[in-house]
């Protein structure tokens, strides 16, 4: 009998260990805030909702560079720290984090597990998620700017323990890491760096997957715009929609950003202090590749109200760093060409530095006729041409006239088909093999073009810059081997 009774008491014991281990599982995994919206919601909700959400993507740049130093554990400390820093943004502003994936995470507001927008009518709830989602994707560039710094302050901010101790861990490897790099060498080389896009519309949200592998998640074409907005992103800046825009405008929260970023960019001494409002929402038209080169409108917004400088300061630290430093410095001429901010910092940068840009070269690059055109009128002088081009042109005037050359390149729009009904094979084939023809003749001559732009000046303009560094960097060094002779 009492063989039995322990038995029975040891089975018990391990059904009681097995229910605190699968709570642990649960509180381990699941997301608290989705837990919570099932529990007072009383059940599962098993028939998916349509519903408004705001959507966000972000997608850390050129982690792998970083990683290759890291061991494998040093990476998931890293990442976490970085993620935890994420998340605490996150849940200051309601987000819900819906899913990481490798050095990429998505995240959104409102819908039914959004406690905060629950008892909102509609144009109240879409006013605040998109407020909310527009500053959390400005912190978030923000906070991975500090994180970088392994800055310390706005850790006294965060009351949650764990993710203060995830931070901290994180910045333990990033200072040792540190230890074996020079100061310079370490804040030019190792900069983790996001991209960020965001989307506003109705999805339906709500359980997706089979029987045991069931996910709460959203589908819907804002969730695919958000990602595309991330995808063609700046490195260190935010994308939106023209959707996403038109909200926040008509809600007065861009022009209160336009202010307030003005505010902080005087604070520290930036040119930001002037940026003007199209140029802080810089309209941009994406084409789309999956969708035939089709047009979408979009706004690349600016985030850091001291980049200009920023960018300036870490291109004079990577001027050290040989051929790695100069396709760094290229790479950010290419991603902010647009910006005529942070051109002309790196312009009188290059200027300081007795970097020589050759600007006749790089217009006759993009303009072989019209270079020959004028040095005839120079009766041939390359120098005294040199001279003009130099003084009528800025670096910043050159990249719009290689912008504008790559637009005058874009391929045409196909004929729009008649689609009328089918009455025969020949007739339909006939119909059709002549609007194949016409889309032929209409872009054969911009093909051609269109290849040797990407092919030839787009290459060979930046190579010209890229070989200006180089030079200054091997002049440097025939400099200190003659003095150390």
């Amino acid at each position: 009998m009492m063989v039995s009774s322990m038995k029975g008491s040891t089975e018990q014991n391990n059904i009681s260990d097995e229910l605190v281990l699968r709570r642990k599982i649960e509180d381990f995994y699941l997301p608290i805030q989705l837990v919570e919206a099932i529990v007072e919601a009383g059940g599962i909700h098993t028939k998916s909702n349509e519903t408004l959400i705001a959507i966000g993507f972000l997608d850390i740049s050129r982690y792998t560079f970083l990683s290759q130093f890291l061991s494998p554990p040093e990476n998931q400390i890293v990442l976490n720290g970085l993620y935890s820093a994420f998340n605490w943004v996150l849940c200051k502003h309601g987000g819900y984090l819906n899913k990481i994936e490798g050095d990429s995470l998505m995240f959104h507001y409102g819908g039914p597990i959004d406690p905060l927008v629950k008892e909102m009518e509609e144009e109240d709830a879409v006013k605040f998620i998109a407020k909310e989602l527009f500053y959390t994707c400005v912190e978030l560039q923000r906070v991975s700017s500090l994180f970088n710094q392994t800055n310390h302050n706005y850790l006294k901010k965060i009351s949650d323990r764990p993710t203060v101790d995830a931070i901290l861990e994180a910045y333990h490897i990033l200072g040792e890491l540190r230890k074996g790099y020079a100061s310079a060498s370490f804040n030019a080389l190792f900069q983790i760096r996001i991209r960020v896009g965001a989307s506003l519309g109705r999805v339906l949200i709500g359980n997706f997957g089979p029987d045991g592998a069931k996910q709460w998640d959203v589908i819907g074409m804002p969730v695919i715009e958000a990602k595309r907005m991330e995808a063609s992103a700046p490195i260190g800046g935010l994308r939106i929609t023209a959707d996403f825009f038109d909200i926040l405008e008509k809600n007065g929260i861009t022009s209160e950003y336009h202010r307030r970023i003005k505010r902080e960019a005087e604070a520290l001494a930036s040119v930001y202090r002037n940026i003007a409002f199209d140029e802080l929402f810089k309209k941009t038209v994406v084409y789309l590749k999956d969708k035939k080169n089709a047009e979408f409108e979009t706004y690349s917004i600016q985030v850091n109200p001291s980049l200009p400088e920023s960018i300036r300061d870490q291109s004079k630290l990577l001027f050290t760093r040989g051929a790695t430093g100069a396709d760094d410095i290229v790479d950010f001429i290419k991603y902010y060409r647009g910006n005529h901010f942070v051109i002309n910092q790196l312009e009188d940068l290059f200027e300081t530095m007795n970097v020589r840009i050759r600007k006749d070269s790089l217009y006759r690059i993009m303009f072989p006729g019209k270079y020959k055109t004028m040095l005839m009128k120079d009766d041939g002088n390359t120098t005294k041409l040199r001279v003009r081009i130099t003084g009528d042109y800025k670096l910043f005037d050159l990249l719009e006239l290689l912008g504008k050359l790559q637009d005058s390149v874009k391929g045409r729009k196909s004929p729009e088909h008649n689609n009328e009904e089918f009455t025969g094979y020949d007739h339909w084939m006939a119909e059709r093999r002549a609007v194949v023809q016409r889309t032929y003749d209409l872009n054969k001559g911009i093909t051609h073009q269109s290849y040797y732009f990407y092919n030839v000046i787009f290459p060979l303009f930046f190579a010209n810059i890229k070989a200006a560094i180089l030079e200054y960097q091997y002049l440097i060094e025939q400099v200190s081997d003659v003095e150390e002779a």
